[in-house]
Protein backbone atom coordinates (compact mmCIF):
# COMPACT_ATOMS: atom_id res chain seq x y z
CA UNK A 1 0.00 0.00 0.00
CA UNK A 2 1.20 3.98 -0.17
CA UNK A 3 2.52 5.79 2.15
CA UNK A 4 0.37 9.02 3.44
CA UNK A 5 1.60 11.36 0.94
CA UNK A 6 -0.54 9.64 -2.02
CA UNK A 7 -2.66 12.34 -3.94
CA UNK A 8 -6.00 12.40 -2.85
CA UNK A 9 -6.86 16.11 -4.76
CA UNK A 10 -7.76 13.93 -7.91
CA UNK A 11 -9.14 10.77 -6.28
CA UNK A 12 -13.00 10.27 -7.56
CA UNK A 13 -14.92 9.04 -4.52
CA UNK A 14 -15.41 5.20 -4.50
CA UNK A 15 -18.89 5.38 -4.59
CA UNK A 16 -18.77 7.11 -8.06
CA UNK A 17 -18.42 4.45 -10.57
CA UNK A 18 -16.41 5.26 -13.35
CA UNK A 19 -17.98 2.68 -16.35
CA UNK A 20 -16.57 -0.59 -17.70
CA UNK A 21 -12.51 -1.01 -16.79
CA UNK A 22 -10.45 -3.55 -17.17
CA UNK A 23 -11.20 -5.83 -20.34
CA UNK A 24 -15.18 -5.53 -19.79
CA UNK A 25 -15.10 -5.74 -15.93
CA UNK A 26 -17.05 -2.94 -14.18
CA UNK A 27 -15.26 -0.93 -11.70
CA UNK A 28 -18.42 -0.81 -9.81
CA UNK A 29 -19.17 -4.58 -10.62
CA UNK A 30 -20.74 -6.45 -7.15
CA UNK A 31 -17.75 -8.99 -7.99
CA UNK A 32 -14.96 -6.20 -6.57
CA UNK A 33 -17.49 -5.01 -3.92
CA UNK A 34 -18.23 -8.24 -2.42
CA UNK A 35 -14.47 -10.09 -2.73
CA UNK A 36 -13.56 -11.60 0.58
CA UNK A 37 -10.09 -9.60 0.48
CA UNK A 38 -9.35 -5.94 0.59
CA UNK A 39 -9.23 -4.57 -2.85
CA UNK A 40 -7.76 -1.32 -4.24
CA UNK A 41 -8.26 0.13 -7.49
CA UNK A 42 -5.63 2.96 -8.32
CA UNK A 43 -4.42 4.91 -11.57
CA UNK A 44 -0.77 4.60 -12.01
CA UNK A 45 -0.57 6.37 -15.34
CA UNK A 46 1.34 9.58 -14.02
CA UNK A 47 3.39 7.11 -11.75
CA UNK A 48 4.37 5.44 -15.22
CA UNK A 49 4.86 9.26 -17.26
CA UNK A 50 7.57 10.09 -13.99
CA UNK A 51 9.34 6.96 -14.36
CA UNK A 52 9.15 7.35 -18.28
CA UNK A 53 10.80 11.37 -17.22
CA UNK A 54 13.45 10.09 -15.10
CA UNK A 55 14.69 7.70 -17.45
CA UNK A 56 14.91 10.33 -20.33
CA UNK A 57 17.44 12.45 -17.41
CA UNK A 58 19.54 8.93 -17.18
CA UNK A 59 18.25 7.81 -13.80
CA UNK A 60 18.97 3.92 -14.08
CA UNK A 61 19.38 2.93 -9.98
CA UNK A 62 15.59 3.74 -9.02
CA UNK A 63 16.54 3.07 -5.68
CA UNK A 64 19.96 4.95 -5.65
CA UNK A 65 17.78 7.93 -7.28
CA UNK A 66 14.72 7.84 -4.67
CA UNK A 67 17.92 7.58 -1.93
CA UNK A 68 19.48 10.56 -2.79
CA UNK A 69 16.20 12.77 -2.81
CA UNK A 70 13.26 12.31 0.12
CA UNK A 71 11.51 14.82 -2.59
CA UNK A 72 11.40 11.96 -5.37
CA UNK A 73 9.69 9.13 -3.36
CA UNK A 74 6.94 11.61 -2.53
CA UNK A 75 6.14 12.56 -6.46
CA UNK A 76 6.45 8.94 -6.60
CA UNK A 77 3.31 8.52 -4.17
CA UNK A 78 1.13 11.84 -5.24
CA UNK A 79 1.09 10.40 -8.89
CA UNK A 80 -0.87 7.63 -7.65
CA UNK A 81 -4.70 7.62 -7.35
CA UNK A 82 -7.15 5.73 -5.31
CA UNK A 83 -10.09 4.93 -7.85
CA UNK A 84 -12.18 2.34 -5.42
CA UNK A 85 -12.01 0.45 -2.61
CA UNK A 86 -14.40 -2.63 -2.02
CA UNK A 87 -16.54 -2.94 1.43
CA UNK A 88 -13.78 -5.69 2.80
CA UNK A 89 -11.52 -2.82 2.90
CA UNK A 90 -13.62 -0.73 4.70
CA UNK A 91 -14.14 -3.65 7.45
CA UNK A 92 -10.47 -4.44 7.88
CA UNK A 93 -9.34 -0.58 8.31
CA UNK A 94 -12.31 -0.10 10.52
CA UNK A 95 -14.22 2.60 8.36
CA UNK A 96 -17.65 3.57 8.21
CA UNK A 97 -17.50 4.55 4.76
CA UNK A 98 -14.89 5.53 2.33
CA UNK A 99 -15.07 8.89 2.81
CA UNK A 100 -13.84 8.49 6.36
CA UNK A 101 -11.04 5.91 5.15
CA UNK A 102 -9.94 8.60 2.27
CA UNK A 103 -10.19 11.17 4.80
CA UNK A 104 -7.69 9.06 7.19
CA UNK A 105 -5.11 7.56 4.86
CA UNK A 106 -2.15 9.59 6.49
CA UNK A 107 -3.37 7.21 9.91
CA UNK A 108 -3.27 4.02 7.75
CA UNK A 109 -0.27 4.30 5.76
CA UNK A 110 2.49 5.11 8.47
CA UNK A 111 5.57 3.95 10.22
CA UNK A 112 7.21 0.70 8.70
CA UNK A 113 5.56 1.73 5.20
CA UNK A 114 8.26 3.17 3.40
CA UNK A 115 10.63 0.13 2.68
CA UNK A 116 8.09 -1.59 1.27
CA UNK A 117 6.99 0.92 -0.92
CA UNK A 118 10.83 1.34 -2.39
CA UNK A 119 10.12 -2.28 -3.28
CA UNK A 120 6.95 -1.77 -5.12
CA UNK A 121 8.36 1.10 -7.01
CA UNK A 122 11.61 -1.14 -8.02
CA UNK A 123 9.68 -3.95 -8.89
CA UNK A 124 7.76 -1.40 -11.57
CA UNK A 125 10.80 0.48 -12.55
CA UNK A 126 12.23 -3.10 -13.35
CA UNK A 127 9.98 -3.81 -16.06
CA UNK A 128 7.16 -6.18 -13.95
CA UNK A 129 3.78 -5.57 -14.31
CA UNK A 130 2.85 -7.31 -10.94
CA UNK A 131 4.31 -6.41 -7.60
CA UNK A 132 3.95 -8.11 -4.44
CA UNK A 133 5.35 -7.31 -0.79
CA UNK A 134 5.07 -7.72 2.98
CA UNK A 135 4.28 -4.45 5.43
CA UNK A 136 2.45 -3.05 8.15
CA UNK A 137 -0.81 -0.82 8.03
CA UNK A 138 -2.77 0.47 10.55
CA UNK A 139 -6.73 0.52 11.03
CA UNK A 140 -8.39 3.92 11.65
CA UNK A 141 -8.45 2.75 15.66
CA UNK A 142 -4.26 2.15 15.59
CA UNK A 143 -4.29 -1.39 15.71
CA UNK A 144 -1.38 -2.64 13.59
CA UNK A 145 -1.98 -5.04 10.95
CA UNK A 146 0.43 -7.27 9.02
CA UNK A 147 -0.39 -7.94 5.68
CA UNK A 148 0.83 -9.41 2.35
CA UNK A 149 -0.07 -7.47 -0.77
CA UNK A 150 0.17 -8.17 -4.19
CA UNK A 151 -0.61 -5.36 -6.80
CA UNK A 152 -0.92 -6.25 -10.86
CA UNK A 153 -1.52 -3.89 -13.92
CA UNK A 154 -5.25 -4.89 -15.17
CA UNK A 155 -4.86 -6.71 -18.49
CA UNK A 156 -5.60 -3.75 -21.16
CA UNK A 157 -3.86 -1.17 -19.32
CA UNK A 158 -0.25 -2.06 -19.63
CA UNK A 159 0.98 0.84 -21.75
CA UNK A 160 -0.83 3.33 -19.42
CA UNK A 161 -1.19 1.75 -16.09
CA UNK A 162 -4.26 3.72 -15.91
CA UNK A 163 -5.95 0.51 -13.57
CA UNK A 164 -3.96 -1.13 -11.24
CA UNK A 165 -5.49 -3.47 -8.67
CA UNK A 166 -4.16 -3.94 -4.98
CA UNK A 167 -5.38 -7.12 -2.80
CA UNK A 168 -4.44 -7.06 0.75
CA UNK A 169 -4.69 -9.82 2.83
CA UNK A 170 -4.40 -9.61 6.51
CA UNK A 171 -1.78 -11.75 7.90
CA UNK A 172 -1.22 -10.71 11.14
CA UNK A 173 -2.42 -14.05 13.28
CA UNK A 174 0.31 -15.32 11.16
CA UNK A 175 3.15 -12.85 11.55
CA UNK A 176 2.16 -12.94 15.60
CA UNK A 177 2.50 -16.63 15.40
CA UNK A 178 5.59 -16.46 13.47
CA UNK A 179 6.96 -13.72 16.31
CA UNK A 180 6.24 -15.21 18.62
CA UNK A 181 7.86 -18.44 17.54
CA UNK A 182 11.23 -16.08 17.01
CA UNK A 183 11.25 -15.06 20.41
CA UNK A 184 10.85 -18.10 21.74
CA UNK A 185 13.67 -19.45 19.49
CA UNK A 186 15.21 -16.79 20.55
CA UNK A 187 14.82 -16.90 24.46
CA UNK A 188 15.68 -20.60 23.77
CA UNK A 189 18.75 -19.89 22.23
CA UNK A 190 19.87 -17.08 25.10
CA UNK A 191 19.18 -19.75 27.18
CA UNK A 192 21.46 -22.12 25.35
CA UNK A 193 24.50 -19.69 24.73
CA UNK A 194 24.29 -18.17 28.29
CA UNK A 195 24.21 -21.21 29.99
CA UNK A 196 26.59 -21.30 32.85
CA UNK A 197 27.29 -24.94 32.46
CA UNK A 198 28.58 -26.56 28.98
CA UNK A 199 26.42 -27.43 26.30
CA UNK A 200 26.48 -29.61 23.61
CA UNK A 201 24.23 -30.83 20.86
CA UNK A 202 25.34 -33.83 19.21
CA UNK A 203 24.08 -36.70 17.08
CA UNK A 204 24.23 -40.43 18.47
CA UNK A 205 22.10 -41.84 15.04
CA UNK A 206 25.26 -43.47 13.86
CA UNK A 207 25.82 -44.94 17.39
CA UNK A 208 22.21 -46.07 18.25
CA UNK A 209 22.34 -47.98 13.89
CA UNK A 210 26.03 -49.54 15.72
CA UNK A 211 24.11 -50.64 18.16
CA UNK A 212 21.04 -51.95 16.37
CA UNK A 213 23.47 -53.48 14.14
CA UNK A 214 24.86 -55.61 17.11
CA UNK A 215 21.82 -56.33 18.71
CA UNK A 216 20.34 -58.06 15.12
CA UNK A 217 23.31 -60.29 14.94
CA UNK A 218 21.91 -61.73 18.41
CA UNK A 219 24.47 -60.37 21.03
CA UNK A 220 22.79 -60.09 24.59
CA UNK A 221 25.54 -59.62 26.63
CA UNK A 222 26.86 -55.87 25.54
CA UNK A 223 29.34 -55.87 28.31
CA UNK A 224 30.85 -59.21 26.76
CA UNK A 225 31.14 -58.15 23.54
CA UNK A 226 32.87 -55.09 23.76
CA UNK A 227 35.31 -56.60 26.19
CA UNK A 228 36.32 -59.12 23.49
CA UNK A 229 36.06 -55.93 20.64
CA UNK A 230 37.16 -52.94 22.57
CA UNK A 231 37.39 -51.26 19.42
CA UNK A 232 33.94 -50.86 19.02
CA UNK A 233 34.15 -48.82 21.69
CA UNK A 234 36.27 -46.20 19.78
CA UNK A 235 34.88 -46.82 16.28
CA UNK A 236 31.10 -45.13 17.94
CA UNK A 237 33.28 -42.22 19.70
CA UNK A 238 34.42 -41.38 16.41
CA UNK A 239 30.75 -41.82 14.75
CA UNK A 240 29.53 -38.92 17.70
CA UNK A 241 28.90 -35.49 15.61
CA UNK A 242 28.57 -32.30 17.73
CA UNK A 243 26.23 -30.06 16.40
CA UNK A 244 26.71 -27.01 18.46
CA UNK A 245 28.46 -25.63 21.52
CA UNK A 246 27.50 -22.88 23.81
CA UNK A 247 29.86 -19.75 24.68
CA UNK A 248 30.48 -21.45 28.19
CA UNK A 249 32.15 -24.55 26.41
CA UNK A 250 34.38 -22.60 24.31
CA UNK A 251 35.36 -21.20 28.17
CA UNK A 252 35.64 -24.40 29.70
CA UNK A 253 38.00 -25.55 27.13
CA UNK A 254 39.86 -22.39 26.51
CA UNK A 255 39.23 -22.28 22.80
CA UNK A 256 38.65 -19.14 20.83
CA UNK A 257 35.80 -20.33 18.80
CA UNK A 258 33.68 -23.19 17.83
CA UNK A 259 35.63 -23.99 14.59
CA UNK A 260 38.98 -24.99 16.58
CA UNK A 261 37.25 -26.89 19.53
CA UNK A 262 35.91 -29.03 17.02
CA UNK A 263 38.64 -29.47 14.99
CA UNK A 264 40.65 -30.11 18.38
CA UNK A 265 37.72 -32.50 20.20
CA UNK A 266 41.14 -35.31 20.38
CA UNK A 267 42.71 -33.54 22.74
CA UNK A 268 39.64 -32.65 24.81
CA UNK A 269 38.42 -36.87 24.66
CA UNK A 270 41.63 -38.78 25.30
CA UNK A 271 43.19 -41.08 27.82
CA UNK A 272 41.01 -42.11 30.45
CA UNK A 273 37.36 -41.09 27.93
CA UNK A 274 37.38 -44.57 26.87
CA UNK A 275 36.74 -45.76 30.10
CA UNK A 276 33.45 -43.67 30.48
CA UNK A 277 32.12 -43.58 27.37
CA UNK A 278 32.29 -47.70 27.14
CA UNK A 279 30.12 -47.72 30.39
CA UNK A 280 28.11 -44.90 29.31
CA UNK A 281 27.49 -47.65 25.65
CA UNK A 282 26.43 -49.93 28.37
CA UNK A 283 23.59 -47.96 29.61
CA UNK A 284 21.87 -47.19 26.25
CA UNK A 285 21.83 -50.62 25.28
CA UNK A 286 20.49 -50.86 28.23
CA UNK A 287 18.21 -48.30 27.57
CA UNK A 288 19.02 -45.49 29.74
CA UNK A 289 18.61 -42.51 27.85
CA UNK A 290 19.23 -39.99 30.54
CA UNK A 291 22.31 -40.32 32.04
CA UNK A 292 24.92 -38.57 34.96
CA UNK A 293 28.14 -39.55 35.68
CA UNK A 294 31.74 -38.02 36.47
CA UNK A 295 34.28 -37.83 34.07
CA UNK A 296 37.44 -36.46 32.87
CA UNK A 297 38.57 -33.99 29.92
CA UNK A 298 41.37 -32.06 29.15
CA UNK A 299 41.49 -28.47 28.16
CA UNK A 300 42.95 -27.21 24.73
CA UNK A 301 46.05 -25.90 26.94
CA UNK A 302 46.35 -29.60 28.27
CA UNK A 303 44.68 -28.94 32.09
CA UNK A 304 42.68 -32.14 33.37
CA UNK A 305 38.69 -30.86 33.63
CA UNK A 306 36.75 -33.20 36.35
CA UNK A 307 33.11 -32.45 34.83
CA UNK A 308 29.69 -34.01 36.18
CA UNK A 309 27.80 -35.16 32.78
CA UNK A 310 24.56 -35.31 31.94
CA UNK A 311 23.43 -36.95 28.78
CA UNK A 312 19.90 -37.11 27.44
CA UNK A 313 18.22 -38.05 24.30
CA UNK A 314 15.73 -35.26 23.26
CA UNK A 315 12.38 -35.73 23.30
CA UNK A 316 11.17 -37.04 19.97
CA UNK A 317 14.29 -38.06 18.84
CA UNK A 318 14.54 -41.43 21.01
CA UNK A 319 13.79 -43.55 17.69
CA UNK A 320 17.02 -42.42 16.21
CA UNK A 321 19.14 -40.21 18.70
CA UNK A 322 19.91 -37.97 16.16
CA UNK A 323 19.40 -35.55 19.04
CA UNK A 324 21.16 -35.13 22.00
CA UNK A 325 21.83 -32.88 24.96
CA UNK A 326 25.29 -33.27 26.91
CA UNK A 327 25.69 -30.73 29.90
CA UNK A 328 29.09 -30.87 31.64
CA UNK A 329 29.48 -28.90 35.30
CA UNK A 330 33.00 -28.30 35.77
CA UNK A 331 33.43 -29.66 39.18
CA UNK A 332 37.70 -29.78 39.19
CA UNK A 333 37.56 -27.11 42.16
CA UNK A 334 35.23 -29.78 44.21
CA UNK A 335 37.21 -32.98 43.19
CA UNK A 336 40.70 -30.86 43.99
CA UNK A 337 39.23 -30.07 47.39
CA UNK A 338 38.16 -33.53 48.20
CA UNK A 339 41.27 -34.67 46.80
CA UNK A 340 43.05 -32.68 49.24
CA UNK A 341 40.59 -33.34 52.45
CA UNK A 342 41.30 -37.15 51.22
CA UNK A 343 45.27 -36.28 51.47
CA UNK A 344 44.47 -34.64 55.01
CA UNK A 345 43.05 -37.54 56.16
CA UNK A 346 45.85 -39.78 55.31
CA UNK A 347 48.88 -37.60 55.52
CA UNK A 348 50.62 -35.66 57.54
CA UNK A 349 49.81 -31.89 56.69
CA UNK A 350 53.96 -30.68 57.89
CA UNK A 351 56.01 -33.11 56.17
CA UNK A 352 53.90 -35.02 53.62
CA UNK A 353 54.22 -38.48 54.87
CA UNK A 354 51.65 -40.32 55.85
CA UNK A 355 49.76 -40.20 59.33
CA UNK A 356 49.29 -42.40 62.27
CA UNK A 357 45.85 -43.39 60.80
CA UNK A 358 47.51 -44.57 57.63
CA UNK A 359 49.71 -46.20 59.33
CA UNK A 360 47.48 -47.98 61.67
CA UNK A 361 45.23 -49.71 58.68
CA UNK A 362 48.37 -50.45 56.65
CA UNK A 363 49.52 -52.24 59.52
CA UNK A 364 46.53 -54.28 59.82
CA UNK A 365 45.83 -54.76 55.95
CA UNK A 366 49.45 -56.23 55.63
CA UNK A 367 48.65 -58.56 58.52
CA UNK A 368 46.14 -59.54 56.61
CA UNK A 369 47.31 -59.96 52.93
CA UNK A 370 50.82 -59.20 53.18
CA UNK A 371 53.42 -59.64 50.97
CA UNK A 372 55.31 -60.94 53.53
CA UNK A 373 58.12 -60.69 54.98
CA UNK A 374 57.14 -57.13 56.47
CA UNK A 375 60.23 -55.36 58.28
CA UNK A 376 59.13 -51.98 60.52
CA UNK A 377 61.43 -49.40 61.10
CA UNK A 378 60.29 -47.48 63.97
CA UNK A 379 62.08 -43.48 64.44
CA UNK A 380 62.99 -40.87 66.84
CA UNK A 381 63.99 -37.28 66.02
CA UNK A 382 66.54 -36.68 68.00
CA UNK A 383 67.09 -33.07 69.62
CA UNK A 384 63.48 -31.64 68.74
CA UNK A 385 63.08 -30.10 71.77
CA UNK A 386 66.27 -28.49 72.55
CA UNK A 387 65.82 -26.67 68.51
CA UNK A 388 62.42 -25.30 69.66
CA UNK A 389 63.50 -23.81 72.99
CA UNK A 390 66.98 -22.59 71.31
CA UNK A 391 65.71 -21.57 68.18
CA UNK A 392 62.06 -21.39 67.98
CA UNK A 393 59.04 -23.98 66.44
CA UNK A 394 59.81 -22.69 62.94
CA UNK A 395 63.30 -23.97 63.43
CA UNK A 396 61.71 -27.08 64.81
CA UNK A 397 58.89 -27.49 62.39
CA UNK A 398 62.18 -27.49 59.67
CA UNK A 399 63.67 -30.34 61.36
CA UNK A 400 60.66 -32.48 60.97
CA UNK A 401 60.10 -31.68 57.44
CA UNK A 402 63.92 -32.59 56.70
CA UNK A 403 63.35 -35.47 58.26
CA UNK A 404 60.36 -35.97 56.15
CA UNK A 405 62.12 -35.69 53.00
CA UNK A 406 65.21 -37.89 53.91
CA UNK A 407 62.60 -40.94 54.52
CA UNK A 408 60.16 -40.04 51.75
CA UNK A 409 63.21 -40.15 49.48
CA UNK A 410 65.09 -43.72 51.24
CA UNK A 411 61.51 -45.75 50.86
CA UNK A 412 60.23 -46.82 47.58
CA UNK A 413 56.84 -48.73 46.71
CA UNK A 414 55.84 -50.67 48.21
CA UNK A 415 56.82 -49.26 51.32
CA UNK A 416 55.87 -45.92 53.18
CA UNK A 417 57.25 -43.70 55.48
CA UNK A 418 54.73 -42.15 57.80
CA UNK A 419 54.51 -39.96 60.79
CA UNK A 420 52.97 -41.52 63.56
CA UNK A 421 53.88 -38.80 66.67
CA UNK A 422 55.34 -35.35 67.50
CA UNK A 423 58.70 -36.87 66.70
CA UNK A 424 57.90 -40.19 66.12
CA UNK A 425 58.22 -41.96 62.32
CA UNK A 426 57.92 -44.89 60.99
CA UNK A 427 58.30 -47.21 57.98
CA UNK A 428 56.68 -49.88 57.04
CA UNK A 429 58.27 -52.25 54.14
CA UNK A 430 56.02 -54.83 52.84
CA UNK A 431 58.26 -57.53 51.19
CA UNK A 432 61.41 -56.91 52.64
CA UNK A 433 63.63 -59.52 55.24
CA UNK A 434 66.26 -58.01 57.34
CA UNK A 435 68.69 -57.78 55.05
CA UNK A 436 66.89 -55.48 52.36
CA UNK A 437 65.58 -53.49 56.02
CA UNK A 438 69.19 -53.04 57.30
CA UNK A 439 69.89 -51.37 53.40
CA UNK A 440 67.20 -49.23 53.50
CA UNK A 441 68.38 -48.27 57.11
CA UNK A 442 71.81 -47.24 55.62
CA UNK A 443 70.38 -45.44 52.78
CA UNK A 444 68.58 -43.32 55.50
CA UNK A 445 71.90 -42.72 57.19
CA UNK A 446 74.44 -41.43 54.05
CA UNK A 447 70.81 -39.51 53.42
CA UNK A 448 70.68 -37.71 56.77
CA UNK A 449 74.44 -36.91 56.31
CA UNK A 450 74.02 -35.22 53.02
CA UNK A 451 71.72 -33.08 54.29
CA UNK A 452 73.42 -31.90 57.10
CA UNK A 453 75.58 -31.04 54.97
CA UNK A 454 72.98 -28.13 53.44
CA UNK A 455 72.11 -27.41 57.10
CA UNK A 456 75.61 -27.44 59.15
CA UNK A 457 74.15 -24.96 61.43
CA UNK A 458 70.80 -27.30 62.95
CA UNK A 459 71.97 -31.23 62.04
CA UNK A 460 69.75 -33.42 61.34
CA UNK A 461 69.73 -36.83 63.87
CA UNK A 462 67.62 -40.22 63.87
CA UNK A 463 67.09 -43.09 66.61
CA UNK A 464 66.38 -45.93 64.98
CA UNK A 465 64.56 -49.18 65.70
CA UNK A 466 64.38 -51.91 62.93
CA UNK A 467 62.71 -55.45 63.10
CA UNK A 468 61.56 -58.22 61.09
CA UNK A 469 58.07 -60.34 61.54
CA UNK A 470 58.78 -63.91 62.08
CA UNK A 471 56.68 -67.07 60.63
CA UNK A 472 53.31 -66.37 62.04
CA UNK A 473 54.04 -63.25 63.88
CA UNK A 474 51.80 -60.67 64.71
CA UNK A 475 52.64 -56.50 63.08
CA UNK A 476 52.17 -55.53 66.73
CA UNK A 477 54.52 -57.57 67.85
CA UNK A 478 57.02 -56.40 65.35
CA UNK A 479 56.23 -53.08 66.08
CA UNK A 480 57.08 -53.01 69.72
CA UNK A 481 60.63 -54.96 68.92
CA UNK A 482 61.28 -52.12 66.39
CA UNK A 483 60.57 -49.75 69.22
CA UNK A 484 62.18 -51.05 71.58
CA UNK A 485 65.25 -51.11 69.66
CA UNK A 486 64.60 -47.21 68.43
CA UNK A 487 64.55 -46.42 72.60
CA UNK A 488 67.97 -48.38 72.53
CA UNK A 489 69.32 -46.25 70.54
CA UNK A 490 67.71 -43.22 71.59
CA UNK A 491 69.37 -44.02 74.80
CA UNK A 492 72.65 -44.35 73.38
CA UNK A 493 72.82 -41.49 71.52
CA UNK A 494 72.02 -39.76 74.78
CA UNK A 495 74.66 -41.25 76.68
CA UNK A 496 77.18 -40.46 74.17
CA UNK A 497 75.65 -36.45 74.48
CA UNK A 498 76.47 -36.81 78.06
CA UNK A 499 79.80 -38.08 78.28
CA UNK A 500 81.14 -35.41 75.57
CA UNK A 501 79.50 -32.81 77.55
CA UNK A 502 81.68 -33.94 80.39
CA UNK A 503 84.39 -33.96 78.20
CA UNK A 504 83.59 -30.67 77.24
CA UNK A 505 82.41 -30.65 73.90
CA UNK A 506 78.95 -29.03 73.09
CA UNK A 507 75.63 -30.09 70.86
CA UNK A 508 72.46 -29.69 70.39
CA UNK A 509 71.05 -33.09 70.82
Amino acid sequence: MRSSAINLSDHRPPSVPEGPEAGGVRDDGPMFDLAPVSLWLEDYSRLRALFATWRAQGVADLRAHLATDPGHLAACSRAIRIVRVNRRTLRLFEAEDADALVANLDQIFRDDMLTAFIGELAQLWEGETAFASNTVNYTLTGRRLDIQLNGSVLPGHEATWARVLVAVEDVTEREQARRSLARSELYVRGLFEHSPVSLWVEDFSVVKRRLDEVRARGITDFRTFIDVHSEFVHLCMRDIRVLDVNRHTLVLFGAPDRATLLDRLGDIFRDGMAGHFREQLIELWNGRLFQSREVVNYALTGEELHLHLQFSVLPGHEHDWSLVQVALTDITARKKAEAYLEFLGRHDSLTRLYNRSWYVDQLNRLERKGPGPVSVVMIDLNGLKNANDQFGHAAGDALLRRAGEVLDEAVSEPGAAARIGGDEFALLLPATDARGAAQILDRVQKLVAVNNQFYPGLPLGLAIGAATAAPGERLEAVSRRADLAMYEAKRAHYARLDHERRAGGASLG
